[in-house]
């Protein structure tokens, strides 16, 4: 008995490993896909023998194009996720943007590179609003959030690599030859998705394929008791269930998924507003343009690192505490931000605001990968990356339209701040569910229910 649990528990470590390391690297190729952009916004400015005439005007669209394809592929994905299953989406999602990307290398007009642009985002969408479903239905349970943070983080490392890379490859290759980079997926995650990503269990007996649930659990080590029985194997019960957009809807989830979505607004007004104007705004206190790469780079740095430990803090304490944690400290460190502090101090607040902003948001995307059950787990995780997608075309023109009007730069960091407490705010009004229960709080229900029992 003992040899077969643990050789179950080998599997189930073996899976988990899999499926995080293959979602993790899919977002960190949609990371690289958002930044590697930025990176020849210059070289399409000054030669119009690569796309034509690129004006300042022109090349912003062509950047919001991408984030508008997000917005699209992360509210389908949640629409027709939840009835076509994890695997399913995960895999599509990898060869839509790695074909586009590929595409995008090979145009020559603005008109195809800005439609390219929009159908890559729909793929990286896709991806975004699926990785935490999957990642929260083959992780243990105490260690889901810790998981999420590195899958999630994978933006930002791509960002850094994207960077990276551009200074090293792009006088030698071209921009033609870095969007191709992007398409390398195609060539070695697609053939690892197929034969190590398995059907989510959870799901399958969501949708009442028992006997598929139970061989996919066996073979994997995920244990059917982790399931939650949302349908069982009644198929009557499964056509009933509402799924997907119909769920979030009901009474039970439309209260919190408002909050939700109003919380990956905010964590995504902060991300990409800072991620745009934060060296202008510093430029404004007298740092040159040679320190702008050094706070973006402790800015993301900050949000991997520090993301991962809070994540352990989410698994322990409740991520709901923890997400109110992150956002004020966020907005503390902007306000001292706008202290003449030495540089060393400085580049330190510069790394927590990048825990409070980037590192929140993955904390978010964990929190509601793990409020909904299957039934509704994609749709809840689309809903708030399309959703909150707003935020992120919001908060770089919120950020312009502060420096247009001239305000002085700490008049923009005092209001990120606001909007950090606005978000802290938010999150406490999200209602608890069970599965947020920590183990703390566990034992003392455990004895109160006890106590009840006994009267």
């Amino acid at each position: 008995m003992k040899t077969s649990e643990a050789s179950s528990n080998r599997k189930q470590q073996s899976t988990v490993r899999w499926v995080v390391a293959i979602a993790t690297m899919a977002l960190i190729f949609d990371g690289y896909d958002l930044v590697v952009y930025g990176t020849i916004v210059p070289l399409l400015l000054g030669d119009p023998t690569q796309l034509g005439e690129v004006t300042p005007t022109t090349a912003g669209a062509l950047g919001s194009w991408a984030l508008a394809g997000m917005m699209v592929g992360a509210l389908v994905a949640g629409a027709i996720g939840d009835y076509l299953g994890r695997r399913k989406i995960m895999i599509t999602g990898i060869i839509w943007f790695s074909v586009a990307m590929g595409l995008t290398a090979l145009t020559n007009d603005v008109t195809a590179f800005g439609a390219l642009r929009f159908a890559t985002g729909i793929g990286v969408g896709a991806l975004v609003a699926t990785a935490g479903a999957v990642v929260a239905e083959f992780a243990p349970k105490g260690k889901r959030n810790f998981y999420n943070a590195i899958v999630y983080s994978g933006v930002p490392v791509g960002g850094v690599l994207a960077s990276l890379l551009a200074i090293i490859l792009l006088d030698a290759i071209g921009w033609r030859g870095l969007f191709l980079i992007g398409a390398t997926p195609l060539l070695f995650l697609l053939p690892m998705a197929l034969v190590k990503l398995p059907e989510s269990p959870e799901w399958l007996m969501a949708r009442g394929r028992t006997a598929e649930a139970e061989r996919v659990s066996i073979r994997t080590g995920v244990p059917i008791h982790v399931l939650e029985p949302v349908a069982g194997s009644d198929k009557a019960a499964v056509a009933a269930e509402k799924i997907g957009f119909r769920a979030l809807a009901s009474k039970k989830y439309a209260f919190p998924t408002l909050l939700l979505g109003f919380m990956s607004f905010t964590g995504l007004m902060l991300t990409y507003g800072l991620n745009t104007w934060l060296p202008q705004i510093m430029s404004q206190f007298g740092y040159g343009k040679d320190f702008a790469l050094t706070f973006l780079l402790v800015f993301n740095a900050g949000a991997i690192f520090g993301g991962l430990i809070a994540s352990v803090g989410a698994d322990r304490f409740g991520v709901k505490r923890t997400v109110c944690t992150t956002f004020f400290l966020a907005a503390v460190a902007m306000v001292l931000l706008t202290m003449h502090l030495p540089l060393g101090i400085l580049l330190a607040l510069v790394a927590v605001a990048g825990v409070g902003t980037i590192g929140t948001q993955v904390l978010i995307y964990g929190f509601v990968s793990n409020y909904y059950n299957s039934a509704a787990r994609g749709a809840g995780v689309a809903w708030c990356a399309g959703f909150g997608r707003l935020g992120g075309i919001f908060g770089p023109l919120f950020g312009g339209l502060l420096m247009a009007a001239g305000v002085q730069n700490h008049v923009a960091f005092y209001v990120f701040s606001g909007v950090a407490i606005v978000g802290a705010l938010i999150t406490l009004g999200v209602p608890l569910r069970n599965s947020e229960i920590t183990a703390k709080q566990r034992p003392a229900r455990v004895e109160l229910a006890t106590a009840d029992a006994e009267k």
